[in-house]
């Protein structure tokens, strides 16, 4: 039976946290997904915290779901290819157009794998964008934004950076994905410096091919020394470190 007094939240799974410094929040432990309240000796599959939490209930969910009103920032999600990186800035700007915010999403003219105009992830889920040339375009095409996504922003130049501080500055929510690293495992392009100014960086994973382990680098499997290069599963695969470095030395 429920505590009559409890706040019921539902939030994606997620690790362990402790927050004790969070003022007012006791010292409630909250395991997310067999949530346990230590303080309050709280056990269910949903969310469930006594009302002596509630201002910490209130804190957890602007923590997970960013719905809060928040000055303009940049968003990197980056990691190896068929990691998931465009599902999620899809799902990010369907979010943001749901809820009545203006967006506008941008990729390299370069990439026309799936679309010319669409940004399209590996399983096919499409959302419309804007294909530039440079980055300097996106500045000019993005004044009465509230959201600003880039795909594939490795392909971009070196302006990007700048490009993507001055939206943030302007009260611009910014949500960049690419490659962090080339076929070699080198940083990519601008994705570098875009993840040392970001203000929030999530690096997603794909599962190494060869032995399951989370990947680590997109391997090359034709042989073509250019850095950029469009390529689906029958041009790149997936590995570990350990697995791309066995490739590696078996190559030499």
């Amino acid at each position: 039976m429920q505590d009559a007094n409890a706040a019921v939240l539902q939030v994606p799974p997620m690790i362990f946290m402790h927050l004790p410094s969070v003022p007012n929040a006791g010292h409630c432990c909250i395991v997310v997904g067999n949530m346990i309240c230590k303080k309050h000796k709280k056990c269910l599959s949903d969310f469930v915290i006594s009302s002596a939490c509630t201002n910490f209930a209130a804190i957890m969910i602007e923590y997970f779901t960013g719905e809060t009103h928040r000055p303009g920032r940049i968003e990197v999600v980056c990691g190896s290819m068929f990691s998931g990186k465009t599902e999620e800035l899809i799902r990010r700007m369907r979010r943001a157009k749901f809820a009545k915010q203006r967006v506008e999403i941008f990729k390299p003219a370069i990439d026309v794998r799936y679309s010319d105009d669409d940004v399209v992830s590996h399983d096919h889920n499409v959302i419309p964008s804007t294909p530039v040339d440079t980055s300097a375009s996106i500045l000019l095409m993005s004044s009465e934004t509230d959201v600003v996504g880039i795909d594939e922003a490795q392909f971009f130049d070196d302006g990007l950076v700048a490009v993507c501080n001055e939206l943030a500055n302007r009260g611009v929510r910014v949500i960049v994905a690419g490659l962090d690293m080339d076929y070699k495992g080198q940083p990519f392009g601008p994705m570098p410096a875009l993840c040392a100014i970001a203000d929030e960086v999530t690096k997603v994973h794909a599962i190494c091919v060869r032995c399951g382990s989370l990947a680590y680098v997109s391997h090359r499997l034709v042989a073509n020394d250019k850095r950029v290069m469009l390529g689906e599963q029958a041009e790149y695969e997936p590995l570990c470190r350990e697995c791309y470095r066995r490739e590696t030395e078996i190559k030499q």
